[in-house]
Parts: C-alpha cells; sequence; structure tokens
C-alpha cells in the first residue's frame, strides 16, 4: 500500500503534507476524483448567505432535498433516503439488511469489503474482473456470486477502472437478484459524469426489482466532499428498513441546503460532462502514445493507468511524484490489479499538462526501454 493510502482512499491532504513537508497550496490532487469546475458558484454564495442557520437542527427527515430530488428524478419521495455521502447510504443498507455472505467485484472501491467485514458479515467473496474481458468480471461468474451472496456491491461506473456494465447486463444481474432473493447495490455514484444519453440505469424500473438498491454521490459531480452528501434509490420497504439505521441528524444542514441549490445548475451539469470527455480523452491518448503506458477505457471522471513492466512500482511513482506536490492513487493493494497500476483524476487542461510533464520526467529519470 502506497504512504498516502493511510485510511484507505484518495484525496488524504492530510497525510501527504506531513509526509512530504508540503503545504495544501502546494498540492495538485490527483488522487480524488472531484469535479474540476470545483463547487458551483451559486452553492458557495448560498453557504455564505445561510451559515447563520446553523445555530438550527437539519431537518431529521430531509424533506426539502428528497422533494428536489423527486421531482428531478421521477420518483417518488418514499424511494429516496438522503446520506452522509454515498459512503453512509453502503453503510445502512448493510445495517438494515445484514448480509452474512457479500459479493464483491475485484478490483473495486475499497468501501466495499471494509463495511462487510465493520458491519458482521462472516464471508465476503470476490469475482475477479478479467484483462481478456477489458477487466470486465465474466458476466456468468457474477449470476454465481449473486446466486450464493445475501448482498452484492457492483460499481457502476466501477471504481478504479471507471467501466461500465450495458443496460442490458444491468436488466439481467436485477432479475438473477430478484430471482435469488439477493440484495443488489448498485453504486452509481459517478454515473453523473457520463453524458444523460450514456447513463444507463434501473432508475425508473426499480418496482419491478425490489432487491435492487441504487447508491448516488453528490460530493464528487458537484464538488463538495467536505459537505458529505448521497442518496439511495430503492423500494419504499427498502428504504424505510434503511432510515430506521440512521442516526439522527447525519446530514448537515449546510449540505442539505446545497444538494438543493446543486439540482438547479444545469448548466454546470453539462460544462463538467463536456470538460470531462475532452480531457478525459486528451489524457488516455498523450499517456498511450507519448509515453507507452497502458490506459483502460474508463468512462468516469478518471483513468487507471499500468506501468510498463521495465518502471518501478507505482507505489515509487507515487512518492516521486508527491515530492513535486503531486498526488496520485496508488491502485497496486486493489485485490486484481498489479504493483504497476495507479488512478488518476481528470481536471483542467492545465492541470493535465502539469501532470503530463511530471509523468515525462519520470519517464526520462526511470523509463527503461
Amino acid at each position: 500500500m502506497g504512504v498516502l493510502e493511510k485510511y484507505g482512499h484518495g484525496g488524504d491532504l492530510q497525510t501527504a503534507m506531513e509526509t512530504y513537508g508540503l503545504k495544501s497550496g502546494q498540492i495538485l490532487d490527483f488522487s480524488a476524483n472531484i469535479n474540476p469546475l470545483g463547487p458551483p458558484p451559486s452553492v458557495m454564495k448560498m453557504i455564505q448567505e445561510e451559515f447563520a442557520s446553523i445555530v438550527h437542527y437539519p431537518d431529521p427527515d430531509h424533506r426539502r432535498l428528497r422533494r428536489a430530488l423527486s421531482g428531478r428524478l421521477g420518483l417518488e419521495m418514499k424511494q429516496l433516503l438522503i446520506g452522509n455521502g454515498a459512503a453512509e447510504c453502503m453503510a445502512l443498507a448493510m445495517l438494515a439488511l445484514v448480509p452474512e455472505r457479500v459479493g464483491v467485484v475485484y478490483p473495486s472501491f475499497s468501501e466495499y469489503s471494509q463495511l462487510a467485514q465493520q458491519f458482521g458479515a462472516r464471508e465476503i467473496r470476490g469475482v475477479y474482473a478479467r484483462e481478456d474481458h477489458g477487466l470486465m468480471p465474466d458476466i456468468e461468474d457474477l449470476y454465481e456470486c449473486i446466486r450464493w451472496a445475501d448482498l452484492v456491491f457492483i460499481g457502476h461506473p466501477n471504481n478504479p477502472t471507471g467501466l461500465v456494465y450495458r443496460y442490458e447486463e444491468l436488466v439481467k444481474l436485477a432479475e438473477a437478484a430478484t430471482d435469488s432473493g439477493t440484495y443488489l447495490v448498485l453504486d452509481e455514484a459517478f454515473l453523473d459524469f457520463l453524458p444523460e444519453s450514456a447513463q444507463d440505469s434501473l432508475l425508473g424500473e426499480l418496482d419491478q426489482y425490489p432487491t435492487t438498491i441504487l447508491i448516488r454521490s453528490m460530493t464528487k459531480f458537484y464538488a463538495i466532499p467536505g459537505l458529505r452528501l448521497g442518496y439511495a434509490i430503492a423500494n419504499p420497504e427498502l428504504i424505510t428498513k434503511m432510515k430506521g439505521k440512521q442516526v439522527s441528524w447525519s446530514v448537515n444542514g449546510l449540505a442539505l441546503l446545497a444538494g438543493e441549490r446543486c439540482l438547479k445548475e444545469r448548466d454546470y451539469e453539462e460544462r463538467t460532462r463536456k470538460l470531462i470527455i475532452e480531457q478525459r480523452e486528451r489524457l488516455s491518448s498523450s499517456i498511450t502514445r507519448n509515453l507507452g503506458w497502458k490506459v483502460w477505457p474508463g468512462q468516469a471522471n478518471f483513468l487507471l493507468v499500468r506501468l510498463p513492466s521495465s518502471y518501478p512500482t507505482s507505489t515509487h511513482l507515487q512518492e516521486w511524484m508527491a515530492k513535486r506536490g503531486i498526488l496520485i492513487r496508488d491502485c497496486s493493494m486493489y485485490p486484481g490489479l498489479s504493483e504497476r497500476d495507479f488512478r488518476i483524476a481528470v481536471f483542467d487542461e492545465e492541470r493535465n499538462q502539469r501532470l503530463l510533464e511530471a509523468f515525462a520526467e519520470y519517464t526520462e529519470a526511470w523509463g527503461r526501454g
């Protein structure tokens, strides 16, 4: 595990500052997958205007934000649960459903396995993505895991690969979960970064799949990770069970207000998607063409990259970059990946160019033909 993954995630600026003697303003953080546009200006303005509201308790039922989401998504309010980030929503699923056997797809967001261990699952089974399938799992292996498990986590898009499932595959997975009585948790935290026409989801069809739960994040797309905000979508019975395990006032009042404001930012959303598509392609092609490193064809706002076997490890690259104030996510600890795999966020052209220049310097210093 890299030095900067002390707590299992990217974006740990405190560890970076303590380890490498950096100041926060000196750090260019490609280890956390946050919208490069930053929070919508209207959200920052709203927080300033509403700051005095911190003297009041937030609504424990999150009614205004659930109402806004129900209108935006075309859902009933009783199908929605607001959480302190997507991670809380996943934790509430574990607490409410008490699965003893949990399935995950490797490589995947480390929180899936951690939550299973924290909340008492007796057994965790991994389905490994296959390189001959483009780092996607064999669908039959997934079906087998669903039949075995009480609950299965699947990332769509998956983190750290950025790969997505086709709509037809999502339907078959949800049908298999329904038939087996298995809970299927589809983590759609990065789905908003895809063009709306490419956002395959079972969002409007969950009445057909009573054991499927969708988890979404507002933290990443609207660049508000310090506020923590996410939500779960499922049939009302599941939502009621999850809500019954939620600590009162776990979502703070400013986060709830920010969520309402974010849902009005349609122009910001389109600018984000356009930027991500353009810069992801630029980053990917530059790394592949100019450096000769392998880039997996993810569709989210990050890229999984593999160094050639003639190079040192991704941990070595991470430390070399960090000393220069640039953070990347070492992925060598992910089950199913290698010691030369790492992940980078997609930012704007200026910051991406700084990253590419640093990679070029690393190639000159350490690359071996």
